[in-house]
């Protein structure tokens, strides 16, 4: 399936199974630098009513709706280029990604506490009812000195409500540093195995609210008990 075809039904699905598609929209939106101006051109709409779905102060979009807001943020992207789009494309394996899956019906941050034997290190309260699609289980090291922006983009499969497996951790900044940079985010963070987990990555988790986990599994048996579910 071309690129723009498979992603345009991701970025559709994950809209959809949003508990907030207005920031889902934006967020989309944003990562392909349109502006609400030009969605609201080819959409033929004013700009207020782009604002009002992003706000939630609209009625959420119906499917016919959000498939039209998808085609056109790609098709923007297609006639200045598609230098973004290039970023989805599948490039060269750096084996960073160690293993990875969706979810035939949606998890809970709970039940992969739970799965994995983890314990949550956030300081605020975070919500374990929260819904996962899919995980990717991450060689952190070798994430950091090969991945480049489009390796980046390949972690979140068909969603970015997932979790993100980090082996190879030393301190847990580095990932959560990563993760705060970019514009996609995940659900969930497991360190596996950590040396150590300073304030800093437990902050930084926080201010994104991402739930933190922490297992003493190893990648293999995590691996295993995550391809039974896929």
């Amino acid at each position: 399936m071309p690129v723009r075809e498979s992603l345009k039904e991701k970025i559709a699905g994950e809209i959809c199974l949003s508990d907030e598609p207005g920031m889902t929209i934006r967020k989309w939106r944003k990562l392909f630098s349109v502006s609400q101006k030009e969605l609201a051109e080819v959409l033929d709409v004013s700009p207020s009513v782009i604002s009002d779905y992003e706000a939630g102060r609209r009625k959420s979009p119906g499917i016919a709706t959000i498939r039209r807001v998808v085609e056109s943020i790609l098709e923007i992207e297609v006639t200045r280029g598609g230098q973004n789009l290039r970023r989805f494309e599948a490039d060269e394996d750096t084996g960073a990604i160690i293993s990875m899956g969706e979810f035939p019906m949606a998890r809970s941050a709970f039940w992969l506490m739970e799965l994995t034997e983890s314990e949550c290190l956030n300081d605020e309260e975070q919500d374990l009812d929260r819904q996962i699609f899919g995980y990717t289980v991450v060689d952190s090291i070798k994430a950091v000195t090969t991945f480049s922006s489009n390796d980046y983009m390949k972690v979140y499969g068909w969603s970015t409500e997932r979790a993100l497996l980090f082996s190879g951790v030393h301190f847990g900044r580095s990932p959560m540093i990563a993760i705060r940079a970019h514009p996609m985010k995940p659900a969930v963070v497991v360190y596996v195995q950590p040396e150590n987990v300073d304030k800093l990555a437990i902050r930084l988790a926080d201010l994104e609210r991402i739930i933190l986990l922490r297992t003493e599994m190893s990648v293999s048996e995590l691996s295993k008990k995550m391809e039974k579910f896929r």
